[in-house]
Order: C-alpha cells, then sequence, then structure tokens
C-alpha cells in the first residue's frame, strides 16, 4: 500500500514507520525535522501541522491508500496539536479524495466530555475499584488537558465523513513488539494497563485490513 504517516518522528511514529517499511509498504512521512526520520527509507516531506498550507498536505497526501497519524500532545502545554492536526489532515483528504484515516487515541477519551459526546460514562467498568476510584481520577485531572484534545480529535474523526479508526491504547511503554495484545471495539479492555508503543504500531497497520474497525474506537492492552 502507499501510505502517508504523520507524526513518524515521535516514538509510535517511529515505530510505525520502521513496521511500515518492513511490510513493503510505500511510505511518505510529513515531519517537521526531516533529521527525526532520516534513518527511514521513506520519501520526506517537511510541514508542521499547525501552519503548514493545504496544498502542502494536499502533496503529501495525494494518491495515497491510507493515512496514519501519531500526532498527539507530549505534554499539556501542546494540547491542541492533536485536534487541530487532524482537523487539517481531514481537510486535505477530502481535497484529495483518499478516505482511511487511522489514529492514534488513548483509553481515558472513553470517559472524556466532549461537545459531540457530552455524557460519557464516568468510569469503566471493568477496572478494579482502586483504579477506577483512586487512581484513575487522580490521573485524568492532571492530565485532562492532553486527552480532552485527543477527546476533541475523535469529534474531528466524527464529524468527517472518512472512513476512520481510533486506536485508543492504555499506558505505552517501549518494550519491544510482541504482537499478543487484547482488542475490544467501542471500549476498553477490562484491567487493562499497559501496551507497548511498538504493538500500537502493529496495531494500526492491521487495521488498514480489518473493515470492522471503520468509524470506530478500539481499545487495547496487552
Amino acid at each position: 500500500m502507499k501510505l502517508t504517516v504523520f507524526g513518524g518522528s515521535g516514538l509510535v511514529g517511529q515505530q510505525l514507520l520502521e513496521q511500515a517499511v518492513a511490510a513493503g509498504h510505500d511510505v511518505t512521512a510529513v515531519v517537521r525535522d526531516p533529521q527525526k526520520v532520516a534513518r527511514f527509507p521513506v520519501t520526506v516531506v517537511t510541514a508542521d501541522l499547525l501552519t503548514a498550507d493545504l496544498d502542502t498536505l494536499v502533496f503529501a497526501i495525494g494518491g495515497a491508500d491510507a493515512v496514519l497519524s501519531a500526532i498527539g500532545p507530549a505534554d499539556n502545554k501542546a494540547a491542541g496539536i492533536a485536534s487541530k492536526g487532524t482537523a487539517a489532515i481531514i481537510e486535505a483528504m477530502h481535497e484529495t479524495a483518499v478516505r482511511r484515516l487511522i489514529v492514534v487515541s488513548a483509553a481515558p477519551v472513553r470517559t472524556t466530555p466532549s461537545p459531540r459526546n457530552p455524557n460519557p460514562p464516568k468510569r469503566d467498568e471493568g477496572d478494579p475499584f482502586f483504579l477506577k476510584y483512586v487512581i484513575y481520577p487522580i490521573v485524568k485531572a492532571v492530565l485532562r488537558p492532553r486527552y480532552l484534545d485527543l477527546a476533541l480529535m475523535e469529534d474531528e474523526l466524527e464529524a468527517s465523513d472518512l472512513d476512520w479508526t481510533a486506536i485508543r491504547p492504555v499506558q505505552l511503554t517501549d518494550k519491544p513488539l510482541t504482537a499478543n495484545y487484547r482488542i475490544a471495539l467501542g471500549e476498553n479492555l477490562p484491567g487493562g494497563r499497559y501496551v507497548s508503543r511498538a504493538d500500537v504500531a502493529h496495531c494500526m497497520l492491521r487495521a488498514l485490513d480489518w473493515p470492522e474497525t471503520s468509524g470506530r474506537a478500539v481499545g487495547m492492552a496487552d
């Protein structure tokens, strides 16, 4: 397949580039700093999603079979990159008639209110008591700007007419690829705590040939 990857210089994005190339895909990586992806045999388009003009994004996406995005806020100060960047990607995809879009989100988005989903579940039913009522509320309060950004990103997806999938992993690790993880359509995994970035990239590529994920969020955990 011909793939366009956004966020390829990040930790998930680099795993995505490595695995996509190894699988024989023709990859275009859209990044702000080309040096960060110089080791990968990919076509590089230099662009900042928040400031790039539409023509640059159309050039990067045109002719692709699918677009994969690993963009997301690295910290609370960077919140906004996922929703605004994804809106820019969607606009460019409409211009090019490319329809398949797979993005990285996060498990806490399922319980994060947003304009299109103002009354989500307050807690994940399958979580143990201590995690559900003590740990996760603290984590969500501290990281609220990041999760709200991702929730707004998913709002952008739902408002589009694209064939989209949002992968919602639990806490990420740098452990190696296992391809042995749990998935669930439209919900999180009971008791899920961790999953590797390599496995998240694997799941994104797997979703390319997984029509059941169209228009759905996919929870994943080890």
